[in-house]
């Protein structure tokens, strides 16, 4: 029963991701906001909200573990997986500012947050812990990159345009207000019920194999909350716009370790038991496989080589969790 409720779950979040994002998308056009600023607020933490809404109720309900084991995960799957079977599909150069910008801050953040999350390695400190102080500092950082992003946006104001137009895009528009309002209402509603249902599901899944919720949370609960950016990188691929992927994968990374992990122990602080420095090194060193891309066989260019080799490693990082 719990693999059906899972599943369920699992299509209520996404659902109820899209429809959330899209009627948010119309009211705010509404009400005349730009779409630059939608692109950037609404779009963006709008498609991480199956990981916002798994990672705050695991907060909630004392599952630091999934919590975190979610994040992990998610940007593990998010390289590793989604740019390797993206690549290996059609290969696709590297712009200069993720080269320059988003990798490089990436890598920081996965460092800063494996850090702040792994109390015990001071002396004395038996506990690893994401206090609701390490989760502030974090949503700080997120604004800082929001408006570092903002000001390189404005150096090239024609692009930023363009680029906000086709983010802001929603299949809701010109509807009635009144119906965007309940479509929101609602989607809100499903999006917490189907939260939890998968979020019990999981647990009982994990209490029912004998694994620890963190490798549940790192394998099943991370991919079934990746999916839409799964979903968009291949849609992408097949339609020869693979480098909407690379973005898409890095944002929602960023997001992960910002945002979500700020704000889920910035409402109730996250103990972690079960993940060890092995995750967080793999999410490091995932980072620092996106980086050597830009230096390895065709400079500048994620190639099929370079795709199957990321998704070989998701493989094998997957089958370590399943032993361990």
């Amino acid at each position: 029963m719990d693999y059906l409720l899972l599943l369920v779950g699992l299509g209520l979040l996404l659902l109820a991701a899209n429809y959330l994002v899209d009627s948010s998308v119309a009211i705010a056009q509404r009400a005349k906001i730009s779409n630059f600023i939608i692109g950037l607020t609404i779009v963006g933490i709008g498609t991480s909200a199956p990981e916002l809404f798994v990672s705050v109720s695991s907060a909630l309900s004392n599952s630091g573990d999934i919590a975190m084991g979610n994040v992990i995960g998610s940007n593990i799957a998010n390289v590793l997986l989604i740019l390797g079977v993206t690549a290996m599909i059609f290969p696709f150069d590297i712009e200069r500012l993720q080269r320059h910008r988003d990798i490089p801050f990436l890598i920081i953040a996965t460092i800063f947050v494996a850090l702040i999350a792994n109390d015990s390695i001071v002396p004395g400190i038996k506990e690893n812990t994401l206090s609701r102080l390490d989760g502030i500092v974090l949503l700080v950082c997120f604004i800082a990159y929001m408006c570092w992003v903002i000001v390189q946006k404005g150096k090239n104001p024609k692009q930023a345009i363009e680029d906000a137009d086709e983010e802001a895009k929603s299949s809701l528009a010109g509807k009635n207000p009144w119906l965007l309002w309940g479509i929101a209402i609602v989607s809100l509603v499903v999006l917490i019920f189907g939260g939890n249902l998968f979020l019990d599901s999981a647990k009982n899944l994990a209490r029912a194999w004998g694994m620890s919720e963190a490798v549940i949370a790192i394998t099943i609960v991370a991919v079934g909350t990746s999916l839409p950016e799964l979903v968009t990188a291949v849609i992408a691929a097949t339609k020869k716009n693979p480098q909407l992927a690379l973005g898409n994968v890095i944002g929602s990374n960023l997001f992960n370790l910002m945002f979500i992990l700020g704000t889920a122990s910035t409402v109730k602080p996250l103990t972690l038991v079960d993940i060890n420095l092995w995750d967080y090194a793999v999410m490091l060193v995932a980072a620092i496989m996106l980086f050597m891309v830009v230096l390895t066989f065709k400079k500048d260019k994620f190639d099929r080589i370079e795709g199957v080799l990321f998704f070989g490693a998701y493989i094998a990082y997957t089958v370590y969790l399943l032993l361990r």
